[in-house]
């Protein structure tokens, strides 16, 4: 801990992505993953980009010149029904790879359509709040 403080909780995750690419963006989150877009105030409107929350998940998209996609740091989204997530995520295109890097844990790997790793984890395997050695 420290002194004085603890931190609590990540309040939300930013993914780049290449500028003017909202639509995909939109079709991939919100279209393909089920999270819902919500307007992103208006004076950061103006960067580009977009927001997909829904209650404390909260995926930001920020538009960044000269994009590099991420392919190794990532979110890792705590899925139920991920077998027809997966279902889904192929059937739009979306390559899924199975890993097994966690003994228990049903762990699923894919990208945005920009190239940006996603981890998938069925929550039935999810254990929140403990450390894995």
């Amino acid at each position: 801990m420290g002194d004085g403080f603890r931190i609590e909780a990540i309040d939300h995750v930013q993914l780049a992505m290449p500028p003017g690419c909202e639509r995909e963006a939109v079709a991939f989150y919100q279209g393909v993953l089920g999270v819902p877009q919500i307007p992103k105030p208006a004076e950061l409107a103006l960067r580009g980009g977009c927001w997909f929350e829904r209650g404390s998940l909260r995926l930001h998209l920020g538009a960044e010149e000269g994009f590099t996609p991420a392919r190794k740091a990532h979110p890792a989204l705590v899925v139920s029904g991920i077998d027809q997530l997966c279902a889904a995520l192929e059937a739009a295109g979306h390559a899924v790879r199975t890993v097994e890097d966690v003994p228990g844990m049903v762990q699923r790997f894919t990208s945005d359509p920009f190239g940006n790793r996603i981890e998938l984890v069925a929550v039935e395997t999810h254990v929140a709040g403990e450390s894995i050695p």
